[in-house]
Parts: structure tokens; C-alpha cells; sequence
């Protein structure tokens, strides 16, 4: 079953085509709420000029692109521009099941995939990522017959420029691009100034991603869960609290605000209303690296052992967030050191979900 899934959705460029993970602790969603582009016509069509990428590629901030799929549970996913950086583009794409990250670049008339992660329920930035010998979608010029070879030895081909493709959402008027394979043959069609509207997967068409909305100005939306501390039962609560991230803000700004908030007088701040976190990441020795400014410390001013449960609830919300179980604290820099606590260099805070309370509203 998994290797026929994957045969027939091995060529699609956004649809994720693995399993539900079931271990995630943060879901992103698309806020419904801002603008819906519906065009009641199709607006697709060029001047007599010569096509470039970016008129049947488009990048677009706060975009958010819905595709259902038929012949295939996976085929219906939505796509949202995370990072907007010169000529990359970072989305999301996300089929209901899992997410995976994806980095696209305008270059040299080309519309290249540069890297592509499965399973990443974080925002990170990956548009800086180099790549040598990138997948190329399409290819200039924009005429029929262009055609190129993928890496894996696959051949792609502009095969036609006026196609009529109806999709829930409009008719249009597309390039067609077909991807001819070992085993399968695919067909993608762009229309102009939208981007991707349809993939058929199969040479009967019966499975199929089809383009059914448009959303504008729209926030990325992400489930996180916050863990805090109670001073006078000394135990830790834990409350789900959603974030909202622009394309291109930085996380660490957002978790900022929001460590600052609490969500009642039963729990206590995890940083001061003057602390900044100066950087945060996820390293490749899988442990997150979190820094913060000298007011960390400085203005925290309490006891040891509520200290230690102010550092384990951070500890806590940053390992769950990036789903790891190490959190390198420092301040400044430097390793983390108060009058009460003093860690070594590279020494981390380990995940603990032991005294956790969920906290009622």
C-alpha cells in the first residue's frame, strides 16, 4: 500500500506523501478570517510579451493556497508562504496528516526546489540553504518543447501552453508540464499570475490536486503548548496557547511577547517584562539553543527551588515546541549561572513532564 502511495504521488512538488505522525505537540493552522480571493472568470492570460517564471510562479506573502485532491487521501493539502526572502520562497505544505517545509527559487529562469523536509513542526528559516544540483519545475523559455532532464534521470517537458484546466476554484488558461518517469507520468499546470492549479498524477487523470482557494494577508496559526509555575503547590501547569506568525516574522520575537503573558494569577512569568531572548535554534546535535539577555537573570529574584521550576517550564516549552528533549539555556552567551544555579558549557536542561498539572481557564 505505502509503495503504491508513493508511486503515485512521488512526482507532485507540494503534497507531502508521508504517514500521520502522531507525536506532534504543535498544529499549524491558516486563519479563515482576513480575504478570500474567488474569481468569478479567469483572469490568466499574458501580453503578447514573453512569459517569464514569475508571471506563472508568483511569490506572494500571507498566501495561502488550498488544493483537493481525488483518487488519493493525501491529494488534498494547502500551501502557506512562511518566508519570503529575494528570490526564495519558503511553504508549508500541509495535507491534514503531516506538514513538510519546502524552499523554491526564482533563478536564471528557472523555478527550482532547493530543499525539501518532512515532518518539521517548527518555523524555522531555510531559505539561506544551498543547493548545486536543485529539482527544476519549470523552465524557460515558456514555449512548447522546452525540455530538461531531473537528476534522477526523469525527463520534464513543456508539452503544451494553452490548456484549458477548470478547477474548483476557476478555469484557466495554463502551461502544461509533463514529467515523464519510470513508472508514472505526471502532468502540473501553471496559470499565470496564480501559480500552480492542478497536478494529475496518473494517465487517466483520475488522481488528481485541483486549486479550490485562494487566501490573502493571512497569519500562520500554530498550537503551542506553554508550561508555567505555581509557587505555593510547586507544581508546573501546562495550557495550549496559539500563536500567529506573519510570513517572515521571527519566532523568537513571537515566543518573546509570549512568555511574558500569563494566562492566570495561579501561575507565575517566565521571563521579566525587560528580558529579550537575543537568539534561538534548533541545532543539528538535535538540542535547542536558547539565549537570553543579562535581565533573565537579573530580575528574577526568587528562591532555588522556584528558580528550577521557572528554568524546567521554559525547559519544557521549547523542548516540546521543537520536539527534542535537550535545551541549551544561556544568557548573554554565556552558560547559565545564578547565585542558586550554575551550569557548564554545552551543559542542557532536560524535557521533565513529571508534576504537570493541565491548567483550567
Amino acid at each position: 500500500m505505502r509503495k503504491s502511495i508513493r508511486i503515485l504521488l512521488v512526482i507532485v512538488t507540494f503534497v507531502l506523501l508521508t504517514c500521520c505522525y502522531k507525536g506532534s505537540t504543535v498544529k499549524s493552522t491558516i486563519s479563515n478570517n482576513i480575504s478570500s480571493t474567488t474569481p468569478k472568470a479567469c483572469n490568466s492570460k499574458l501580453t503578447s510579451r514573453a512569459a517569464k517564471i514569475g508571471d506563472y510562479y508568483p511569490f506572494e506573502k500571507g498566501t495561502k493556497y488550498m488544493y483537493t485532491g481525488a483518487g488519493n487521501e493525501y491529494n488534498t493539502y494547502s500551501v502557506y508562504v512562511d518566508y519570503l526572502i529575494g528570490n526564495r520562497e519558503q511553504i508549508i505544505v500541509n495535507n491534514g496528516c503531516t506538514e513538510a517545509i519546502k524552499v523554491l527559487e526564482n533563478k536564471d529562469g528557472e523555478l527550482r526546489l532547493i530543499s525539501s523536509k518532512n515532518e518539521i513542526y517548527y518555523r524555522e528559516n531555510f531559505t539561506y540553504q544551498i543547493n548545486n544540483n536543485p529539482e527544476i519545475l519549470l523552465k524557460q523559455p515558456l514555449t512548447k518543447g522546452t525540455s530538461w532532464t531531473l537528476k534522477d534521470g526523469s525527463k520534464r517537458t513543456i508539452t503544451n501552453v494553452k490548456v484549458a484546466i477548470k478547477t474548483p476554484l476557476a478555469s484557466y488558461e495554463c502551461i502544461e508540464v509533463t514529467t515523464v518517469r519510470k513508472d508514472t507520468t505526471s502532468k502540473d499546470y501553471y496559470a499565470a499570475n496564480i501559480g500552480l492549479v492542478k497536478t494529475m498524477y496518473t494517465n487517466d487523470g483520475k488522481v488528481t490536486s485541483s486549486l479550490s482557494k485562494i487566501e490573502k494577508r493571512v497569519p500562520l496559526v500554530q498550537t503551542v503548548k506553554f508550561y508555567y509555575p505555581n509557587a505555593k503547590n510547586s507544581m508546573n501547569y501546562v495550557t495550549d496557547k496559539k500563536l500567529s506568525f506573519n510570513t517572515n516574522d521571527i519566532t523568537k520575537k513571537i515566543f518573546e511577547n509570549y512568555l511574558r503573558e500569563v494566562p492566570n494569577n495561579n501561575v507565575g512569568k517566565l521571563i521579566s517584562d525587560n528580558t529579550k531572548i537575543k537568539s534561538l535554534y534548533l541545532n543539528k546535535d538535535n538540542m535547542v539553543y536558547l539565549d537570553f539577555s543579562k535581565e533573565f537573570t537579573q530580575e528574577m529574584n526568587t528562591y532555588s527551588a522556584y528558580e528550577n521550576q521557572i528554568l524546567q517550564c521554559i525547559t519544557n516549552t521549547f523542548g516540546d515546541y521543537y520536539m527534542v528533549k535537550k535545551v541549551y539555556i544561556t544568557v548573554e552567551g554565556k552558560p547559565y549561572s545564578s547565585g542558586n544555579i550554575l551550569m557548564k558549557k554545552g551543559e542542557a536542561f532536560i524535557v521533565d513532564y513529571k508534576n504537570i498539572i493541565v491548567l483550567t481557564q
